[in-house]
């Protein structure tokens, strides 16, 4: 367990210097704190649960909500702190969620910011899909034309963030992930289940998978469904409308078609993967 470089209040005066959405008082009394593992340059990254206030049935489903994976998507950060506002006070709140605003801090807080990790790797590449020993240094060389923004690294998981990103799925065991990007505009979704249709302004538009990818990870290797909001804009947050009807819709699906469990098949995550994490 690597110690931050850094503290969780300067954490959150560095996040709020960033984005200007964010307030850096509220980040430091929200109830974050600092995962097990670190970034490249030792941030910290931040997560928050959030516990069922009315739960349906003994054991709530569980939601993994994630932001900030390429580090120049910052509206995709800023909107995962307003939806906490609403976590905080939502009075019929019937899962259980585990919020991490930002997983790639380091591309974040760079000038500019970058989609890649510290490393120069694309952390949406490198986790260890089926395919990623067949494919994904060959799907960047040719498909992606060698673009250092997809790099997919030298192997699956070389990276702390993707690792730890690992090691919290292992132990939390989300029964679906929403992973938050921008800024193609687009709902996205990978799983067996069917697709949502629509939430708010996003419609859906399936973009296929990559190597590495964690739609990809999650949603066709474990059968955990990944719903990706595509947000329109990389710089600028949607309309507060807009924010509302997303998240809003995006509970109203949760609540009729989660899955009934399992299929997840977290048993997966202890052996068969480990190949794709060889060094080609």
């Amino acid at each position: 367990m690597a110690a931050p470089a850094v503290s969780m209040e300067r954490a959150c005066e560095m996040l709020g210097a960033k984005l200007r959405s964010v307030n850096v008082a509220y980040c430091q009394q929200s109830g974050l704190k600092a995962s097990s593992f670190t970034s490249v340059r030792g941030q910290p990254i931040l997560y928050r649960d959030y516990t069922a206030r009315t739960p349906q049935g003994p054991k709530p489903y569980r939601v993994l909500l994630l932001g900030g994976i390429h580090g120049d998507e910052l509206s995709a950060v800023s909107i995962v702190f307003d939806w906490m506002r609403r976590l905080d006070t939502e009075k019929f709140q019937q899962f259980e969620w585990r919020v991490m605003p930002c997983l790639n801090p380091d591309g974040l807080l760079v000038s500019p910011a970058t989609r890649t990790n510290a490393n120069g790797v694309d952390l949406n590449r490198n986790f260890p899909t089926l395919d990623w020993k067949s494919d994904a240094l060959q799907y960047w060389k040719t498909k992606a034309r060698k673009d250092p923004r997809r790099y997919p690294g030298p192997k699956a998981l070389s990276e702390p963030e993707s690792r730890g990103l690992m090691d919290m799925l292992k132990e939390f065991q989300p029964d679906v992930i929403v992973s938050v990007h921008a800024p193609y505009g687009v709902l996205d979704f990978d799983g067996p289940q069917k697709p949502p249709q629509k939430f708010g302004y996003l419609s859906l538009q399936l973009l296929g998978t990559y190597p590495g990818s964690l739609g990809n990870f999650a949603g066709m290797n474990l059968s955990v469904p990944v719903i990706t909001l595509e947000l329109p804009s990389a710089g600028q947050m949607p309309p507060p409308q807009q924010a509302q009807r997303i998240w809003g819709d995006m509970l109203v699906w949760l609540e009729k078609n989660l899955p009934k469990r399992p299929p997840a098949q977290y048993s997966k995550l202890e052996k068969p993967f480990e190949s794709a994490t060889a060094t080609p």
